[in-house]
């Protein structure tokens, strides 16, 4: 009953767009307009650092309350703290499937990376912030913002495995997958050698 209960509320609030508020807001269809892409980076393309910083704020927090939700119900009732973390995990799944496939945009989402580091800050705010060095990092010495995000991917699942163990741990990896099916596109541009690099967007602030 309790998985249930965190599937439902994982996907329903991952299902709270912030790029479809600011979007309502503004006026704007901002999947549909610039990069095509439901999140933060598009949005501040679109509208500005203001705006994309509250589209992030929003992706961010709706992971972090929704865990917060199941937390406070799993203490309540005392389940065991290891039953806990997994079901915790599934919350935090649902939350990122919500946020990728939303039914409140005929399932055409985002890609997850701000619900992801509310998750992360939600089970160590450290590890957050180790996160997004790792981002950037790695995406300026590939110049691709899609490699970075993989590797904050990889080392979630590096950090699941060592800090609660197997089973969690194959749920992160399933972080893994989503990731490839909603950036699979980035990764035949790369190929392509069409994907937009670091360089040149930072070229473009610039100017």
């Amino acid at each position: 009953m309790y998985t249930l209960i965190a599937i439902i509320i994982g996907y329903l609030f991952g299902c709270v767009h912030g790029s479809q508020i600011v979007g309502n807001y503004k006026k704007i269809n901002i999947k549909e307009n610039g990069m095509k892409n439901a999140g933060a980076t598009n949005a501040t393309m679109l509208l500005g650092f203001k705006y994309g910083l509250l589209v992030a704020f929003v992706d961010i927090m709706k992971a972090i309350i929704s865990l917060l939700l199941i937390s406070y119900l799993l203490d309540t009732f005392n389940v065991l703290f290891d039953a806990q973390v997994i079901i915790l995990f599934i919350n935090a799944l649902f939350v990122i499937i919500g946020h990728n496939f939303p039914l409140t945009m005929n399932f055409k989402g985002g890609k997850g990376t701000a619900s992801l580091f509310g998750i992360l800050l939600f089970f160590n705010w450290t590890f957050a912030v180790m996160g997004l060095f790792i981002l950037i990092i790695f995406a300026v010495v590939t110049n691709y913002f899609v490699t970075g995000t993989l590797m904050v991917y990889v080392s979630f699942v590096m950090y699941t495995a060592h800090t609660f163990g197997q089973t969690p741990a194959l749920i992160a990896t399933l972080f893994v997958a989503l990731f490839f099916i909603k950036h699979r596109e980035n990764f035949k541009r790369i190929l392509n050698k069409e994907e937009v690099k670091v360089s040149s967007l930072l070229r473009r602030e610039a100017s």
